[in-house]
C-alpha cells in the first residue's frame, strides 16, 4: 500500500535552505550519507550482541554508479529502517513541528539550524533531483520504499526485501552552468572523495571498477577506504617508519617531521590527536598567505582541513589531525568553531604541546636546538603579542647566546648563575656576536663579570618590554638609561668629572644641537672613548626597526651622548677646546659620529664625519 505525504511547513523551507544556499561544497553528500550508513551497521552490531531478532553480518557499505541511468546507489548492512522510522527519521525533519524547532526558524540562522537539528541525509538533494530509500529493519515483516524529490512530499510502500540493511538511491542531477553534477557517476571522482572524506570509517567502502586491459573490459571489486586510521591503533603498535611516511602523505612533506605527538584522552572528553612538528617551516610560514589549523576528524569521518581554533598562533608550526567522537557532526563549519568540546581540545592540546617541547628541551637538547632555530619568531611573537598575555607559557621555552656562553641558555639557566646581588637580566641588542660584544656599552658589564643575553631579533626587545620581568626580576638594556646599580662605586668620581669638564660638555651640547639631549660623562666606560644610549622609551634598536615598517611613521629615539673623561682622545680632544674653542663643531661631530659607528647606527652624512676628522688632523 502506497502512502504520499506532504512535509511540514518548516520542513520544506528547510529542505530549500539544504538544496539553495546552506551547503558551498556539494561533495559532501556522501560524507554524509556514508557516516549514516557507518553509524547504522554500528546500531546492528551493538543490538546483535544481545538480541536474538537481530542477527550478525558481513558488515560493509557499497556504492554503486550506474552513468546511463545518472544513478548513484549506498548500499550498507546496518540496522534498517522500521515504517515508523522512515516517518520519524525522513519524513519529519529532525523535530519539525515542535516548539524548539519552530523557535528556531524565528531566531538562528541557516547555518545553526544544520547544525543544531542534524540533517545529513538531506545532502543529497544538493546532487539529486529525486532520492529513493529501500530499507528493511530486524523489527519489520517487510521492507519499505521511501520516495521523495526533496521539494512538498514523499511517499511510503511496502516492497519485497530480502536483506537486512538500507540501500539509497540518487537520481543524480542534470549539469548545471556552474556545476558538474556528472562527476559524481565516476568512479575516480567517488574514490577520491571517499578518500578525502572517509578514509578511516571502521567497515569496507566497496566498489566495482571497470577498466580495460588488452581490449578486454574488466570488472574487479574493490575496498576504497583504509578502515583502521593509523591514529586508533595503539602506539605500541605503530612503527616509527609508519608515522613518518603517514605525515610524508597526509600533509605533502618530504622529510620526516622533527617531532611526533600521538595522545589519546579519555573520560569527561575524549579525543585522539596524532600531531606533527616539522624540521623546517613551510616556505610562506611567515608570510600572510600561510594557513594554521589541524585536520579534523569525528568517528574517523573528515570534516574540515584546517580548522584554525585547535591550534593557537605562538603553535602554529604544528600539522595533524584530531579525531573526537565527541563532536556533533555538524554540516555547517561554522558551527564547530563555536563547539564547547572543540575548545576544551584546543586547550588540553595546547598544554600537551607545550609538555612535549619542555621535554625536548630538558631531555633532548640538540633536537630542540634545532626546532627553536626554525620556530623560534613564533614563540617570540607569542609572547610579544596581546601584551604578554601568554608569556607565563612560553617564556621558559625561549633562549638567548650570553656574553659568557656559546650555547643557547634559558632565562631559568640565566638566573640560576647570576650573583644573588645582581638586581636585573641584562641584555643588548644588535645583528652579531661579535658587534654587540664590542659595544661600549659593555666595558662596564666585563669589568663587573655580568652575563648580558645578546639579542639578534627584531622582535626581542618588544618581547622584553611585553614580559617586564621573568621570576619578578625586571629586563634592562646595557644600552638605555643608567646602569647606577652596576656603576655604584663610580658615582663619586663622575659627579667630580662632570664638574672639571662641565664646560667642555655643554660647549659639545650646544654643537649638537637637536641630535642629542644630553651630553654626560659615562660611569659605564672603560676601555670605549664614547657611546650613544637612548633614554627612556623607544631604544635605538626599536628606532631601526620601527623606522623600517612599511608604511610606519618616522620614530626616533631620545639619545644621550656619554664620553669616557679617561680615555687619551678625549683628553686630547678636551687640551684641543681649551687652546681652540673654534674646533668644538669638529670635536661634537667626531664623537657623536664615533658612537654612531659603534653602535652600528648609519650615518646620515659621512662627510661631516670625515670632514671633522680632517680638521683636528691638521690642527
Amino acid at each position: 500500500m502506497k502512502q504520499t505525504k506532504q512535509f511540514k511547513t518548516e520542513s520544506q523551507r528547510l529542505l530549500h535552505l539544504m538544496t539553495h544556499s546552506i551547503y558551498t561544497h556539494h561533495e559532501i553528500f556522501l560524507r554524509e550519507l556514508i557516516s549514516n550508513a557507518s553509524d547504522a551497521i554500528d546500531k546492528r552490531h551493538f543490538k546483535s550482541l544481545t538480541d536474538e531478532k537481530v542477527p550478525n553480518a558481513d558488515y560493509e557499505i557499497r556504492l554503486i554508479n550506474d552513468d546511463k541511468a545518472r544513478t548513484l546507489t549506498i548500499v550498507d548492512t546496518g540496522i534498517g529502517l522500521t515504517q515508523e522510522e522512515l516517518v520519524e527519521n525522513l519524513g519529519t525533519i529532525a523535530k519539525s513541528g515542535t516548539k524548539a524547532f519552530q523557535e528556531s526558524l524565528e531566531e538562528k540562522s541557516e547555518a545553526e539550524l544544520i547544525g543544531q537539528f542534524g540533517v545529513g541525509f538531506y545532502s543529497a538533494f544538493m546532487v539529486a533531483e529525486k532520492v529513493e530509500v529501500k530499507t528493511r529493519s530486524p523489527y519489520a515483516e517487510t521492507g519499505y520504499l521511501w520516495t521523495s524529490d526533496g521539494v512538498s512530499n514523499y511517499t511510503i510502500e511496502d516492497i519485497e526485501k530480502e536483506t537486512i540493511g538500507t540501500e539509497i538511491t540518487l537520481y543524480i542531477r542534470e549539469d548545471a552552468e556552474d556545476i558538474d553534477f556528472s562527476k559524481f557517476l565516476k568512479f575516480y571522482e567517488i574514490k577520491s572523495l571517499v578518500k578525502k572524506y572517509s578514509d578511516y570509517i571502521r567497515y569496507p567502502i566497496k566498489m566495482l571498477e571497470t577498466r580495460t586491459e588488452d581490449k578486454k573490459e574488466i570488472q574487479e571489486d574493490v575496498t576504497l577506504n583504509q578502515m583502521t586510521p593509523i591514529w586508533k591503533r595503539s602506539k605500541n603498535d605503530v612503527k616509527e617508519e609508519e608515522l613518518q611516511e603517514f605525515y610524508k602523505h597526509q600533509f605533502n612533506e618530504f622529510e620526516a617531521p622533527l617531532k611526533t605527538i600521538h595522545t589519546n584522552v579519555e573520560g569527561m572528553l575524549t579525543y585522539t590527536a596524532l600531531l606533527f612538528i616539522p624540521k623546517k617551516p613551510a616556505y610562506n610560514f611567515y608570510t600572510e598567505s600561510f594557513e594554521k589549523g589541524l585536520q579534523l576528524y569525528s568517528k574517523s569521518v573528515f570534516i574540515e582541513d584546517k580548522n584554525k581554533s585547535l591550534i593557537p598562533d605562538y603553535f602554529k608550526f604544528v600539522k595533524g589531525l584530531v579525531d573526537s567522537a565527541d563532536l556533533s557532526l555538524n554540516l555547517s563549519r561554522e558551527m564547530l568553531q563555536h563547539d564547547r568540546q572543540l575548545k576544551k581540545i584546543a586547550s588540553h592540546l595546547e598544554k600537551k604541546i607545550k609538555s612535549e617541547l619542555e621535554s625536548m628541551l630538558a631531555d633532548e637538547r640538540d633536537k630542540y636546538l634545532e626546532f627553536y632555530e626554525a620556530y623560534k619568531l613564533t614563540l617570540k611573537y607569542g609572547i610579544y603579542e596581546m601584551f604578554g598575555m601568554n608569556k607565563d607559557k612560553l617564556q621558559d621555552l625561549i633562549l638567548f647566546e650570553t656574553s659568557k656562553s656559546e650555547s643557547p641558555i634559558t632565562l631559568k639557566e640565566y638566573l640560576d648563575r647570576k650573583p644573588e646581588s645582581q638586581k636585573f637580566i641584562y641584555y643588548a641588542t644588535g645583528k652579531s656576536k661579535q658587534r654587540m660584544l664590542n659595544l661600549p656599552q659593555m666595558d662596564a658589564m666585563k669589568s663587573q663579570d655580568i652575563e648580558v643575553l645578546l639579542c639578534y631579533d627584531d622582535v626581542d626587545e618588544f618581547m622584553f618590554q611585553a614580559m617586564q620581568n621573568y621570576q619578578e626580576i625586571p629586563f634592562k638594556s646595557i644600552q638605555q638609561g643608567d646602569l647606577e646599580e652596576v656603576l655604584e662605586d663610580k658615582k663619586k668620581e663622575v659627579k667630580k668629572q662632570e664638574k672639571d669638564y662641565k664646560e667642555f660638555l655643554k660647549a659639545i651640547k650646544n654643537s649638537l644641537k637637536d641630535q642629542v639631549k644630553d651630553v654626560k660623562v659615562s660611569a659605564r666606560l672603560t676601555e670605549s672613548p664614547v657611546c650613544i644610549v637612548s633614554g627612556e622609551g623607544v631604544s635605538l634598536e626599536m628606532e631601526k626597526v620601527l623606522n623600517q615598517m612599511p608604511n610606519g611613521e618616522s620614530v626616533k629615539a631620545e639619545r644621550i651622548l656619554e664620553v669616557n673623561p679617561n680615555h687619551d682622545l678625549f683628553k686630547k680632544l678636551h687640551e684641543t677646546f681649551v687652546s681652540d674653542d673654534q674646533t668644538i663643531d669638529s670635536i661634537a661631530s667626531l664623537l657623536y659620529y664615533q658612537s654612531l659607528v659603534a653602535e652600528g647606527i648609519p650615518l646620515e652624512n659621512p662627510k661631516a664625519y670625515t670632514d671633522a676628522i680632517t680638521t683636528l688632523l691638521s690642527k
